[in-house]
């Protein structure tokens, strides 16, 4: 099938990857505007647009789609379906008409839930045991289109949001991939989506990284896994404000306040909460290196 892809990061390009794994033609690679990245702020390619430029596939990087230049271009590369992962801008009614199959789109959720920018991080945030990966035909409403497929996986006790972004990844490639197929084979199923059951996942801020000792001990675990590799939980002891990257839930009660310190030691950081304690493993200080918080303690005391 011709097909015309649109995504920006890692996740979709193990996506486009499976494209080319497949066999299908790519006539063009719709990506974001490249960026200074990382400490350097060096301009460097999206990991979509260096995956293209591999295969000689055409890249393309509008500011929008709103200018009638882009969709002209669209109209130029005859293609039958649009593919979308992770690509970050919305199409316009007159951009989603151009192919004859339609316009579809991997989400990472089940949805309706988590419906949004971060359906990864929020799941995992929200004590979510269960997610997945959907396929969906793209509409003028955010993740609102009439489903497709769907794959559910089972979210780790300990997993990261790091850890399941790269398995969804995976996930969302080879969902893609049998989606397409579907698609070609006039075997797609449209299945509208129940509106009343959507819930959202906005983007992460700084803002939401302070862990709140008010919280149950779960909650806080929760907290830290899905915020990280970013935006990172924190906590705030005196003057001292450590990036937590992770905790172990402690169950039994402590006697002591929510967010003072029970003990410290060979185990770690423990920190009463709401219905217990939980112990901080792993932190990063200031400019220092993330480091256990066992050896941290070897050099200061809280």
């Amino acid at each position: 099938m011709r097909i015309v892809f649109m995504g920006t990061p890692d996740f979709a390009q193990k996506a486009l990857e499976r494209l080319y794994a497949d066999g299908h033609d790519i006539a063009g690679v719709f990506t974001q505007p490249d960026k200074p990245r990382n400490r350097g702020m060096k301009v460097s390619y999206t990991p979509v647009k260096e995956l293209a430029a591999e295969h000689g596939t055409p890249v393309f990087q509008p500011a929008s789609f709103n200018d009638g230049a882009t969709v002209d271009t669209l109209r130029k590369l005859q293609c039958e379906l649009f593919a979308v992962v992770a690509y970050g801008k919305l199409l316009t009614a007159e951009a989603l008409e151009i192919p004859r199959f339609g316009c579809i789109n991997i989400h990472a959720s089940l949805l309706p839930k988590y419906r949004g920018a971060a359906p990864i991080q929020w799941a995992i945030i929200n004590g979510e045991k269960e997610t997945g990966v959907t396929s969906m035909f793209v509409s003028e409403k955010l993740d609102a289109g009439d489903t497709i497929l769907a794959q559910k996986t089972q979210i780790g006790e300990d997993e990261t949001a790091g850890e399941l972004y790269e398995r969804l990844g995976v996930l969302g490639a080879d969902l893609l991939s049998a989606t397409v197929n579907a698609i070609s084979s006039g075997e797609a199923a449209r299945k509208p989506q129940n509106h009343t059951e959507a819930t959202y996942a906005p983007l992460l801020s700084k803002n939401l990284s302070l862990i709140d000792w008010e919280d149950t001990a779960y909650g806080i675990k929760c907290k830290v896994r899905g915020l990280n590799p970013w935006p990172v939980a924190t906590a705030k002891f005196d003057k001292t404000v450590m990036r937590v990257f992770s905790v172990d839930i402690n169950n039994c009660k402590t006697g002591a306040l929510p967010g003072e310190i029970v003990s410290t030691g060979p185990n770690g950081i423990e920190i009463a909460c709401a219905d217990g304690s939980v112990t901080i493993k792993e932190l990063q200080v200031s400019d220092g290196k993330r480091m256990a918080a066992a050896d941290y303690l070897k050099g200061h005391s809280l």
